[in-house]
């Protein structure tokens, strides 16, 4: 096992991956919130609320992803190139692990939640989109020879 990165104990770079999993856990709450008013608002052909959604959605997600770059880091850190979350568990006693297994499986059902939902959101939005441009330059075989 490598050591953690200068300054920080094994014990605190443990500590800082559990608590950005808690944090997380809030983050993709926070998100999952935001992708549904930003669905309602495409629902309902609200554009200033689209926009005005928009730049909460996006720091939303920088900082869901800066937590999970420095999890790589300290995991990496912690257990090498190779590490990864499972292997970390390991290194807990048996019901701080248990816990943090079933943290870490809870919050990767809310990353397949939130990826559905920015799926549908965005194909929504694209079809709208779309339905718009036919409706204002009609069909491009419309006037086609028959």
């Amino acid at each position: 096992m490598t050591a953690p990165r200068k300054g920080i104990t094994r014990q605190e770079a443990v500590r800082r991956v559990l608590q950005g999993m808690a944090d997380d856990s809030v983050g993709y709450a926070a998100l999952k919130t935001l992708l549904e008013e930003q669905f309602q608002a495409a629902l309902r052909h609200q554009s200033v609320q689209l926009t005005s959604l928009a730049e909460p959605v996006i720091a939303a997600v920088e900082q869901l992803d800066a937590r999970r770059r420095q999890r790589v880091s300290l995991v990496t850190a912690l257990l090498g190139p190779q590490g990864d979350m499972p292997q970390l568990f390991a290194l807990l006693q048996d019901d701080a692990r248990a816990r943090a297994q079933q943290d870490w499986a809870a919050l990767e059902q809310m990353v397949l939640e939130c990826k559905r939902l920015n799926a549908r959101n965005s194909e929504f939005l694209t079809e709208q989109y779309s339905i718009m441009q036919r409706v204002l330059h009609g069909e491009e075989d419309t006037y086609a020879p028959g």
